[in-house]
């Protein structure tokens, strides 16, 4: 709720300073006595756009700062995502400065003026004879129906698999396009995959290919120098081993001779050993080299395959290769993995779809029981109101595609007089009558929900005083369960409120201003006494006056 309202130099107001109680507060006061201005500063710190024009004083800024209540309402939330420090009495504060820029804080720290009338949506609803089209709104329809319904909880618990629904929805479409893609990047993957595995690559492998191919194209050669290193080894005369023999003897002679010459004669006899050991492996490889002209060749194309990939990957070893395959591997494997992952969501949404449309029936079964009582209650109301003869139809319409509200759309139908067919409330409700509905259907969500501050701003205009009289009563049963503010030119109405200000204007030498003032009793029965008889007080007047104040 509202607790006070501060304005400085805005339109005719110099200063003003008000503070507010909660149930319902009447303001009144003669035409021109400058009652929208008040509403227009309101609406300046509530959000709305304003210019120089506002300034009272051009040397002067405007500022205007109402206090709020809030602990009632779910804003914790909307204070967090905003960063702002939540606080259970909230100030709304808007400057206009001079040189024409605007400010807007909320609880001292400067905000957008976005962010503002996101919470101001929350804090005040300003209804007039022209503020009727949120009622062709389906989902203040809804908001309307659910209520008597009792579908709050059912409703959050479908809004969330719905937002589950739509986002697993999105997933999949989204793993569809990327599997499409993926199909067609496939077979080209499958191929160089293929010739990769084909290679048989291995790390170490491009040197011992390199060292056989040199081998098999020089046999001949190898075979000649191989047979020349075993003759001079094996030669009777002159080999080698021939020769490290008669050292040995020699070698061995020495030592037996003296024991100085041991350790040579030990070197040269391991010396031997190792001859004879070359000598064997000499024999071994001439035993085993042969021309093998198709292992050559096949050698010789493996490393021309290993080039052109090098070439064809733009890389220069072969460890390279091996990364590159591995990578086209985990790629092709995600391919196939993605098939089982839509499989796999498949399932999901299948599943969220059944708990959507059991939510929705439950939605549906509950409204349908509710229609009768909210059409009833509506057309009770507005009977109170001079409209005797209109009925309301609700028809809840299947829809094909899960909504925000349910499976179904809603339709508010109304009929003006006995036997006129039902149609939509838009096309043949007139200003008055749409003000009339509106207010039933508010009084009516007021004892179901924690509604706004609301502002009813000359919506009895033109009503007789019966009507009037049960117009102030609904206001004043709606105040039971709210904070509501009547902007009013009717006495019945104006005498139901807890309070009651009263709009003038105050002419000065150079100046005129418009004052607002708190009445007390006495004042009260004057103000309700003028608005019945005019500026001649009548004992009649006072009489009447009196009366509907008690």
């Amino acid at each position: 709720m509202i607790t006070s309202l501060k304005i400085l130099n805005y339109a005719l107001i110099e200063h003003l300073d008000i503070s507010f109680s909660d149930g319902m507060t009447c303001i009144t006061g003669e035409t021109g006595a400058g009652k929208s201005i008040l509403m227009g500063g309101l609406s300046l710190v509530l959000g709305k756009r304003a210019d120089l024009s506002v300034l009272k004083d051009n040397s002067k800024k405007c500022i205007v700062e109402a206090s709020f209540l809030i602990d009632n309402y779910p804003l914790k939330e909307f204070f967090e995502e905003a960063e702002l420090d939540y606080e259970s009495e909230t100030i709304l504060r808007r400057e206009i400065i001079p040189s024409g820029k605007s400010r807007a804080f909320i609880n001292d720290t400067p905000v957008t003026l976005d962010k503002i009338n996101r919470l101001s949506e929350f804090l005040i609803d300003v209804h007039s004879q022209h503020e009727n089209q949120s009622l062709f709104k389906s989902e203040y329809q809804f908001l309307v129906l659910d209520a008597l319904a009792e579908n709050d909880q059912t409703l959050l618990e479908y809004r969330n698999n719905l937002a589950e629904f739509q986002n697993t929805q999105k997933e999949l479409n989204d793993f569809r396009l990327s599997a499409d893609n993926a199909k067609k990047e496939c077979d080209y993957n499958q191929f160089l995959f293929d010739e990769l595995v084909s290679a048989d690559l291995q790390s170490d492998m491009l040197s011992p290919i390199e060292e056989e191919i040199d081998q098999l194209s020089n046999v001949e050669d190898l075979q000649l120098y191989i047979s020349q290193s075993i003759q001079i080894i094996e030669d009777e005369q002159i080999g080698l081993s021939s020769q490290f023999n008669s050292l040995k003897s020699a070698l061995n002679n020495a030592a037996n001779k003296s024991k100085s010459y041991a350790d040579l004669y030990e070197r040269i006899s391991s010396l031997d050993i190792d001859l004879k050991d070359v000598l064997d492996e000499l024999s071994n490889k001439y035993e085993t080299l042969e021309s093998n002209p198709t292992l050559l060749e096949n050698l010789n194309q493996k490393l021309d395959k290993i080039q052109s990939l090098f070439q064809k990957h733009q890389v220069a070893n072969v460890g390279d290769l091996i990364k590159i395959k591995n990578e086209l591997e985990k790629r092709l494997e995600e391919t196939h993995n993605l098939e089982d992952k839509i499989e796999g969501l498949k399932t999901k949404l299948n599943q969220v779809e059944q708990t959507l449309e059991h939510l929705a029936g439950k939605l549906n079964k509950n409204r349908q029981k509710a229609i009768p009582k909210l059409c009833g209650e509506m057309e009770q109301i507005i009977s109170k109101m001079g409209m005797q003869r209109a009925k309301f139809k609700v028809v809840l319409n299947p829809s094909d595609t899960f909504l925000n509200n349910g499976k179904e759309q809603i339709d508010f139908l109304f009929s003006a007089n006995l036997g006129a067919a039902f149609r939509p409330i838009k096309k043949v409700a007139s200003g008055g009558e749409m003000s009339r509905i509106m207010l039933s259907i508010k009084s009516i969500l007021s004892r179901f929900k924690q509604l706004p501050t609301i502002v009813f701003d000359e919506i009895d205009t033109g009503v007789s005083g019966t009507v009037s009289n049960e117009i102030g009563n609904i206001m004043a049963q709606m105040a039971q369960y709210m904070q509501v503010f009547t902007i009013t030119h009717l006495p019945q109405v104006a005498a139901k409120g807890k309070q009651h200000y009263k709009v003038y204007k105050q002419v000065y030498e150079t100046s005129t201003q418009t004052k607002i003032k708190e009445m007390n009793q006495e004042e009260r029965v004057v103000e309700l006494a003028q608005m019945l008889s005019g500026e001649d007080l009548t004992q009649t007047a006072v009489d009447h006056a009196r009366q509907l104040l008690n």
